[in-house]
């Protein structure tokens, strides 16, 4: 059987999780999310970002997060901005665009974006009526190149969103990864503070399915739930996503399994590190991208599943290795274990 660095949900759940859904399976609950364990869920969140006026909802997943937020807050003439490798313009099937908004898409070299790079976007978006309005600016934490946002920057790139009238979303699929790197200095109350709405991501950290969408801004909130309903994200059985929500936020669970998963990729960072390899981004979060000889992937994909990000050039390409809450050492050992033998 082949070990697998392809996806960080390609797991199962944790086991505090199956035995609170088997614990409280035949208990008979209320609908919707008004259920006892949402709602607990909901207030453990708000404690620990430290906001009691912030609204949470669950849903199912980070695409259905990203297309309900992104649809709800933007008037039909307005737009959303992201940096080109954003999961909105990449791997959602044009979500967004289906519910009649543009996205307009930034080069940038490690998947963040800064006010330097927006505001010429801006500037070339002045012809009122005849363009659409930018409005809000679509984050990762961590980025789809497994890169981070500092405290220092992300505060900058708020008060940047507030003094142009934009609204400011953070896509949180692996918030748990960025939070829990060895070099961020973010916190989840900081997050709370600093964007008008986020989500933190129990897919890929965790949970069978659940994103926790947080909206901050008190402008954003009313009639939400409308949303929710109308694009088919309002669970009947939302006891499903509320039990995830209370067992990950218990004890800090959420962030001691994204320590874990990036803890493992570190080794495995480390190891290619010390044979010189060199790397696609510098992160330190659950994602990293050697670049490798096609030989040596060859190799390695006769015991691992990965993902084969982008070639370089003839020789040599970049591969995505992605770790998770359930990588074991078994698997982080044998990956290294080849690599020592053939490099």
């Amino acid at each position: 059987m082949k070990f697998s660095f392809k996806n960080d949900y390609s797991e199962g759940c944790h086991p505090n999780i199956l035995h609170a859904l088997l614990q409280y399976n035949l208990e008979q609950q209320a609908g919707y999310g008004e259920d006892e364990y949402s709602l607990k869920a909901k207030e453990l969140i708000k404690k620990r970002i430290g906001k009691d006026n912030s609204d949470v909802y669950l849903v199912s997943g980070g695409t259905q997060a990203n297309l309900i937020v992104i649809s709800s807050v933007l008037r039909p003439y307005q737009c959303a901005i992201s940096a080109s490798t954003g999961h909105i313009l990449n791997n959602e099937t044009g979500a967004i665009e289906a519910t009649g908004h543009k996205i307009l898409s930034i080069e940038t070299e490690d998947g963040k974006l800064r006010p330097s790079d927006i505001i010429p976007v801006l500037e070339n978006h002045r012809n009122v009526p005849h363009q659409v309005m930018p409005k809000l600016i679509y984050i990762s934490n961590s980025t789809e190149l497994g890169t981070i946002y500092q405290a220092n920057e992300l505060k900058e790139l708020s008060e940047f969103c507030k003094q142009n009238h934009l609204y400011l979303f953070m896509d949180g699929a692996r918030l748990g990864h960025g939070l829990t790197s060895e070099i961020s200095d973010l916190t989840l109350e900081k997050v709370a503070e600093l964007t008008d709405i986020f989500y933190l991501g129990g897919t890929k950290n965790g949970a069978l399915i659940g994103e926790a969408i947080v909206i901050n801004n008190p402008a954003l909130q009313e009639d939400f739930a409308f949303n929710i309903k109308q694009k088919g994200a309002l669970l009947a059985k939302g006891r499903l996503l509320g039990i995830q929500f209370l067992e990950l936020m218990k004890d800090d669970l959420y962030f001691d399994l994204a320590k874990h998963a990036n803890q493992q990729a570190m080794k495995i960072k480390n190891a290619l590190q010390e044979k010189g390899v060199k790397f696609l981004s510098d992160t330190y979060t659950n994602q990293i991208f050697p670049i490798l000889s096609n030989g040596l992937i060859q190799v390695l994909s006769e015991n691992f599943e990965f993902f084969v990000w982008k070639k370089i050039d003839e020789e040599f390409s970049a591969i995505r290795l992605i770790t998770s809450w359930n990588t074991g050492d078994e698997a982080v050992n044998r990956f290294i274990e080849i690599i020592k033998e053939e490099l």
